[in-house]
């Protein structure tokens, strides 16, 4: 079975970096596991060829030299003193940063550029598995929310990067239909496994966090570049907390409810007693808030039937929503 060429590069560079005398290279391919199995002369001569250069590339001093007074051979070592480089220092958040960008790149289309980075930061003494275990980030394979994406979050990326807005079809689950959102990107996170785009949502006019598999495929940079901006004091991760249930909303919200409505909220929720609002006759409930986004939106959902009272981040949620609605409406 085939390794990959990381492999073969690794195994290379652990093989001429053992040794003080220089190595042929036919006895490179006898001992180097992901040589051995390219059985014609020419297919290891062109492979052996390519990772010399890739080697060199990568700044790894690879010299050469006679196998031995005796012997004429060419031969190849790894220069040690000259390959030890000096520690490189990453704080916290830049460990954190390299562990995200080397499991985020594994689509096919960057693999290779990937494993080259692997290999720089692991020869110059980064653990990336050590990082990447302290984060706990997953790798794409299993990041459902990710895979078909890639070209999603290149755009938007590029997009955040040039300071400029997007436009994109959402929906709001599997079975929504797709409506079109124009957005300020301020950043994009993970959490669980699934990636989020957070940025300001200007047909809203509110502070919104989209997950990108419910982002179609057809995202538009629009505006002017440096047009846009994360504001300061803006918290991220803190946003899709609070989206994505993770921020402490362990307290209840207070909702009112008109009477013979409502029916599957009513359900979850503990009726205070009767009340009138704006005339119409009613009960007051309260809920457990837990994912503060789902109530939300099952709360705009019923529309005049239903009025979130409190928190305050609930109300000013759903009259977004509603707002946004009702402006979308012919």
């Amino acid at each position: 079975m085939a390794i990959s060429k990381v492999e073969r590069l690794m195994n290379l560079v652990i093989a001429l970096l053992s040794t003080n005398t220089f190595i042929p290279a036919e006895r490179i391919r006898e001992t180097v596991y992901g040589y051995s199995e390219h059985a014609s002369d020419e297919a290891f001569s062109r492979m052996f060829e390519r990772d010399k250069n890739e080697l060199r590339d990568l700044g790894i001093p690879l010299e050469t030299g006679r196998v031995s007074q005796f012997d004429p051979t060419e031969g190849y070592r790894i220069n040690r003193e000259a390959y030890a480089l000096p520690a490189v220092e990453l704080t916290a958040d830049e460990a954190a940063a390299v562990a995200v960008a080397t499991q985020l790149w594994e689509s096919p289309e960057l693999i290779t550029a990937t494993q080259g980075a692997l290999l720089k930061l692991r020869a110059a003494g980064v653990d990336i598995d050590a990082v990447d275990a302290a984060v706990s980030i997953a790798s794409t394979a299993a990041l459902p929310g990710l895979r078909g994406s890639e070209d999603v979050l290149g755009i938007l990326l590029s997009a955040i990067d040039a300071g400029r807005a997007v436009q994109f079809p959402h929906r709001s689950s599997r079975s929504d239909p797709y409506t079109t959102r124009t957005v300020e990107p301020w950043g994009v996170l993970t959490d669980k496994g699934r990636w989020y785009l957070v940025g300001h949502d200007r047909d809203r006019n509110a502070t919104r966090t989209f997950r990108l598999s419910r982002i179609g495929a057809e995202v538009t940079p629009i505006g002017p570049a440096g047009a846009v901006s994360r504001p300061e004091g803006v918290d991220l991760r803190e946003i899709v907390d609070r989206a994505v249930g993770e921020w402490p909303t362990t307290g209840e919200a207070r909702i009112w409810v008109a009477e013979g409505r409502a029916t599957a909220l009513r359900r979850q929720a503990t009726v205070v007693g009767p009340r009138r609002l704006n005339g119409r006759a009613g009960e007051e409930i309260t809920i457990d808030i837990g994912m503060l986004d789902r109530l939300a939106r099952e709360v705009a959902s019923y529309g005049p039937d239903a009025v979130a009272l409190e928190p305050q981040a609930l109300r000013d949620d759903v009259v977004a929503r509603l707002r946004a609605q009702a402006g979308a409406t012919p």
